[in-house]
């Protein structure tokens, strides 16, 4: 940010590989802290916040089990925080993590809004997979006693809505439920903006460079069709939801059969994921089967809307898991800055009444002007 305004303070818990963090760095917010208790993510985290330090300033990345982690850490009074934000875990609410609900060990609502109950920041923000929403009854009962809770600690509830990331420059079909919470002073300022109607963003749009590169890097006589043909079929539409699955399924791969017939359409192979070219000697090994070439985690980061410079550690499937679960930072963002601007206005508005002497009133006025006259007899006598 260019602005000498002080920045707006925040706090992440399941922070994965930093999407969220990364957008609603972008939006404009300082984290004070980003949570996580997957080692490989908090290398990354730790990685990509180091080299940036200039720019993330004081931010701490902590390896930490939410349940046994404690607050008072942070040295944070109640209500100084302005944002809380966190992707809790999404397999309770996911159809393939069986949509458990309350009854899923993983489920860290309980433990967010105890957080909330102990920082009392300004916002909430919490991110989930659409299953929490749709089918619009399956978890009502419990989405209302979230709200509930929430307004008990007097946060009303700006929105809880699906956000299509398409829709935010995102070349991927990834909607994501998400819930904003504000304090009362703040939640009035709070208007949510219907992203800007744009052309979607296609495959070949984010990932033409890199793959121009990597088909150049091989010599072989097939390569210059075959990266053609790719760019004609992923030019055709956005990808489907990358996956980044759990540690007890198996390795990197982009999907589901019908993830992986969509990726095919596009000119992708998903039956794995290819490593990165100046790790490998036979640099065309990914690139020629039948249905295409296979991404690159680095390429599947593009797809999500990472940066092209933001790193991730790990063995190959555990950088990808990162990836695949992550939230997308252009959608963090256009949320992030939608919260600030009604901190701002919040803030701005409590500045105009510090710093604005009212007019008095007509019986001050009244008052005054019978005390200067008492003054001028007393002189006279």
């Amino acid at each position: 940010m260019t602005s000498t305004e002080p920045r707006f303070t925040s706090v992440e818990i399941c922070a994965g590989a930093g999407g969220q963090a990364v957008g609603l760095h972008n939006a404009g917010f300082q984290h004070l802290a980003l949570i996580e208790i997957d080692k490989d993510a908090c290398r990354t985290l730790k990685t990509n916040v180091d080299r940036n330090r200039q720019d993330w300033g004081d931010c701490k990345v902590i390896e930490a089990d939410l349940r046994n982690f404690d607050a008072t850490s942070l040295g944070l009074e109640p209500g100084e925080l302005d944002l809380l934000a966190g992707g809790v875990p999404c397999p309770p609410f996911s159809a393939a993590g069986k949509q458990l609900g309350r009854d899923d060990e993983r489920d860290l609502f309980p433990t967010m809004l105890e957080l909330v109950d102990l920082l009392e920041p300004k916002a909430v923000l919490i991110e989930n997979v659409r299953g929490l929403l749709e089918p619009e009854h399956k978890f009502r009962e419990y989405r209302e006693e979230i709200l509930q809770r929430l307004g008990s600690m007097g946060y009303q509830k700006c929105y809880w809505k699906v956000l299509e990331a398409k829709n935010y420059g995102v070349p991927q079909l990834r909607p994501r439920a998400i819930l904003v919470a504000m304090k009362t002073e703040y939640a009035r300022h709070f208007v949510w903006a219907e992203p800007e109607k744009l052309p979607l963003k296609t495959v070949a749009e984010v990932l033409e460079d890199s793959m121009r590169l990597r088909y150049e890097a091989v010599d072989d006589p097939r390569a210059d069709e075959a990266f053609k043909k790719w760019l004609d079929d992923a030019s055709k539409d956005v990808a489907p939801t990358l996956v980044g699955g759990s540690k007890k399924h198996g390795g990197a791969d982009l999907g589901p059969t019908r993830a992986k017939k969509a990726w095919r359409d596009l000119g992708v192979c998903g039956l794995g994921v290819a490593n990165e070219p100046h790790e490998m000697k036979d640099k065309g090994r990914d690139l020629f089967a039948e249905a295409g070439p296979k991404l690159t985690v680095s390429q599947a980061a593009l797809i999500q809307g990472f940066p092209e410079d933001w790193e991730f550690t790990g063995r190959k499937t555990a950088a990808y898991r990162q990836v695949g679960n992550a939230f997308p930072p252009p959608v963090a963002q256009a949320v992030g800055e939608q919260i600030i601007a009604a901190l701002q206005m919040a803030r701005e508005a409590a500045e105009d009444v510090l710093f604005t002497i009212p007019e008095p009133s007509t019986l001050v006025r009244a008052k005054a002007a019978d005390r200067r006259g008492d003054l001028e007899g007393a002189r006279v006598r």
